[in-house]
């Protein structure tokens, strides 16, 4: 089984957020030579419009809480929905690496997907046209519900480093 393949099946079989990252931070690792530790998710109702971001300075990522459900929702695929986690993390990951313009991150999100799940992979095709192509003709205004607490997700990054105080 080639790399590709290998990445393929990860990303295909992996059941959480934190499994998904695993395999954006060793793909980043593979294609870019770049890493970071210690990064955190949030979970947040965001308009739309807004797959996730990062605040600069921060080593904080705040995911769409509402679009992941919706999507889980519509597309009843687990591998559609960890593709649109896959390239909103790869996104956002970009950015905390120091990559902060949009017109740089979004082709390495496409080059970095494309290398390591191919050019046929779902989460190639949103990396290309967006994570809103899965919910192309749906009506998105209906859809989301109430605005919620963030919260954050635990265990997303082993926590393995001790800190020297």
């Amino acid at each position: 089984m080639d790399i590709i393949e290998q990445n393929m099946k990860r990303l295909s079989d992996a059941r959480g957020y934190s499994e998904v990252w695993e395999i954006v931070k060793d793909n980043v690792r593979a294609v870019m030579k770049q890493h970071r530790r210690g990064m955190m998710l949030f979970l947040d109702d965001l308009p739309l419009r807004l797959g996730a971001y990062h605040p600069l300075g921060t080593n904080n990522i705040v995911l769409n809480r509402a679009l992941t459900q919706i999507v889980a929702a519509t597309t009843k695929s687990q591998k559609s929905l960890n593709a649109l986690i896959y390239t909103l993390l790869l996104h956002e990951y970009l950015h905390a690496l120091g990559h902060i313009r949009e017109s740089e991150v979004r082709p390495l999100v496409y080059k970095v997907t494309k290398d390591c799940l191919g050019q046929d992979h779902i989460a190639t095709r949103l990396a290309k046209l967006g994570p809103w192509s899965l919910l192309h003709g749906l009506p998105l205004d209906n859809l989301k519900g109430p605005k919620r607490v963030m919260e954050i997700v635990k265990n997303f990054e082993a926590a393995n480093q001790r800190y020297i105080a």
